[in-house]
């Protein structure tokens, strides 16, 4: 396994999982994501900005996709709550495992590479959020210990937000 920056080669395999996950969540009913979000471009954005990151099987196939923050995240700023720290913190965004390497722990190993390149960083806060229908990320952040701290407020809605101490 590699957990690394993504490149624009790497743009074909990302882009195909986050289309997969949104159909995945479209036929499950779920709301978080849909054919205006996430796109092509947010993914390039990623890629360009320097914040896309992979994880890669031994065969360096692409096999998770997140967008991976040190930055500021403004709608995190008016939470309905409280966060458990008031630290520099990391945020994944738009964290998707292709559908035939689902099971595998994919997810759980690109969230736990993000804590290490934090914690790396002397940076010991790690924030997430999701929709409250998003059961598979609802049952990793709960296993992996993060603490749901409240709500933010995006243009396309309202997701669950929590927050790690690393």
């Amino acid at each position: 396994m590699q957990f690394r920056k993504a490149t624009l080669s790497d743009f074909p395999s990302a882009a195909g999982i986050i289309r997969l996950a949104v159909e995945h969540m479209l036929i499950h009913g779920r709301t978080q994501w849909d054919m205006s979000y996430p796109t092509d471009a947010d993914i390039l954005n990623d890629i360009t900005d320097e914040r896309a990151f992979v994880l890669t099987d031994s065969g360096q196939t692409v096999v998770a996709y997140g967008a991976v923050s040190f930055n500021n995240e403004p709608a995190y700023n008016n939470i309905e709550g409280d966060w458990l720290s008031d630290t520099p913190y990391v945020v994944v965004h738009r964290l998707a495992v292709a559908p035939s390497e689902r099971g595998h722990g994919y997810g759980r190993i690109f969230l736990e590479s993000v804590e290490t390149l934090a914690s790396a960083t002397g940076i010991g806060s790690f924030r997430i959020d999701t929709n409250n229908d998003n059961t598979e990320m609802l049952s990793l952040l709960s296993r992996l210990g993060f603490e749901h701290c409240g709500t933010v407020n995006y243009d396309h809605g309202k997701r669950m937000a929590f927050e790690k101490l690393i």
